[in-house]
């Protein structure tokens, strides 16, 4: 059973909502009125990283509803359920407690993750799913451990971030400088991600340990997923990466499981899509999402 704790506040031009589902205080900002749109960021981000989407999406007759999905955020920090079909299942009954049976998605990095599990988990509620920088554990090949450093630096943190306990010893009050290793290395241009947002969000008691718990949960993510690929998404899927990150990958990934795909690159852009080129990518987006309104 969900339910809203608390009414809507305005802040920015968007507005917050909290919603109590199974146990879990889930976080939600919304901007706009018409057919939803859900946004799941990825790690280590928040909702805030689709501000530019959700104003685009709502100038264009969509609501938008970004989600801090459980451990980011303003969001509660349980012990457990970090798999995807464990949060894809809280987003889908976050999405009805608002109102909504039918609804579009867009996930960037494990929000990528989140959103398959969701749009396949759920395909009768999902009607189409924009899927960006990321590759999909359990789909796409377990990455090496022998490349190249270049390779390296958008690898390394998957086995890092899985072992126990050691990660919260030699990141805990230094969640900043770890968090703005990451914002460094991954992004093309650096002065338009918010850094110290995010780094402020996973920088509060339980943060970085929650963050490191979506890894943690790969293997039952990769024993779901195993079960997912035997049906493909039959909703239109559309697949972007960058060109100074991901490239291709996410649109390989899903090639043998998506029945109806398109891919795009964003050129001269780092993994942090939404913010290093907001206007390339809200070009590919918010046109696809046109499409299932027309």
């Amino acid at each position: 059973m969900a339910n809203l704790l608390v009414s809507d506040r305005a802040s920015e031009g968007f507005a917050h909502r909290y919603v109590r589902v199974d146990g879990q205080k889930i976080h939600c900002a919304t901007m706009g009125e018409g057919k939803p749109v859900l946004l799941i960021p990825g790690w280590p981000q928040t909702w805030y990283a689709w501000r530019y989407v959700m104003v685009a999406l709502a100038q264009n007759g969509f609501q938008a509803i970004a989600v801090d999905p459980i451990g980011t955020g303003f969001s509660t920090r349980p012990e457990d359920g970090y798999d995807t079909g464990s949060v894809a299942r809280l987003l889908h009954q976050l999405m009805t407690a608002l109102g909504h049976t039918r609804y579009g998605v867009a996930g960037h990095d494990v929000g990528m993750w989140v959103g398959y599990a969701l749009a396949s988990d759920y395909p009768d509620a999902v009607e189409r799913i924009a899927l960006t920088e990321a590759v999909i554990p359990g789909l796409a090949p377990a990455p090496q451990i022998f490349v190249p450093p270049s390779d390296n630096i958008f690898l390394w943190h998957f086995m890092f971030n899985q072992v126990l306990d050691l990660p919260e010893f030699l990141t805990s009050g230094r969640e900043k400088e770890y968090l703005g290793f990451m914002f460094d290395k991954w992004s093309h241009r650096r002065d338009r991600v918010a850094a110290d947002v995010y780094a402020a969000a996973y920088g509060t008691p339980g943060g970085i340990r929650a963050g490191f718990s979506y890894y943690r949960a790969i293997p039952e993510t990769i024993r779901q997923n195993q079960v997912r690929a035997s049906r493909p998404l039959a909703m239109p899927v559309l697949a972007i990466g960058a060109e100074h990150a991901t490239v291709d990958a996410p649109m390989q990934t899903m090639r043998r499981h998506a029945s109806n795909l398109r891919g795009e690159i964003v050129r001269d852009c780092g993994h942090f899509i939404m913010e290093e080129c907001p206007d390339d990518f809200i070009a590919q987006v918010v046109p696809f999402f046109l499409e299932g309104a027309a």
